[in-house]
């Protein structure tokens, strides 16, 4: 049996090749929640990337999430889309709450097209962000998304149940939205997921 060496020793004498993660820079999208960028490694959403939002029942702040956002999207002139929304967007609500609505788009797609309609809008690096409902999505599925997103520079959500949380995925970024309006970051790229959970502010 060969000689039992510490790791340390070999590292001190470069025996052993240590890798050094290529550092990620900061984001140049903030969330719009001081405590919520503050926890995230790269201090905002990761960029054209893949984002998923998980959350028990609708309407539990898993939009106002994305308010801070996508209203700065839209005041910039940049173009935000809905790809098949579970709800009809109330455009006085959005107004009220800062979107420029010139810059919001409404895609309606039927179930079996949900997928391929997120998927070219994101290709298309005509919107800076694009938000989904996919009701079947799976891991395949994501990953396009993902390619998608970097293709296309945009911002990729997509809204799924919480239940999909044991699930893998190739999200750069995965959340969890309480009944509590509470976030906990499952998954996030760059770093280590924060251990503090992060409430949403509600609608004033």
């Amino acid at each position: 049996m060969g000689q039992v060496v510490a790791l340390d020793e070999l590292l001190i004498e470069r025996k052993v090749w240590r890798g050094q993660p290529t550092a990620l820079p900061p984001s140049a999208q903030p969330t719009g929640h001081a405590l919520l960028d503050a926890a995230l490694p790269l201090g905002g959403w990761p960029e054209h990337a893949l984002i998923e939002v998980l959350h028990p029942v609708d309407g539990v702040g898993e939009f106002d999430l994305l308010v801070p956002t996508l209203a700065r999207l839209t005041q910039g002139g940049e173009a935000v889309a809905f790809v098949a929304p579970p709800y009809v967007p109330y455009a006085h609500g959005l107004e009220d709450r800062g979107f420029d609505l010139r810059f919001v788009h409404i895609v309606d797609a039927e179930p079996s097209r949900e997928l391929w309609a997120f998927e070219q809008c994101l290709r298309s690096g005509a919107c800076a962000a694009v938000l989904g409902w996919p009701r079947k999505v799976d891991d395949h599925g994501l990953r396009r998304l993902q390619v998608a997103a970097d293709a296309g520079r945009s911002l990729a959500f997509v809204f799924r149940d919480a239940k999909f949380a044991t699930n893998p995925s190739p999200a750069a970024l995965r959340l969890d939205v309480g009944r509590t309006r509470s976030v906990r970051v499952r998954k996030c790229r760059g770093g280590v997921a924060p251990a503090q959970a992060f409430v949403v502010a509600g609608h004033h």
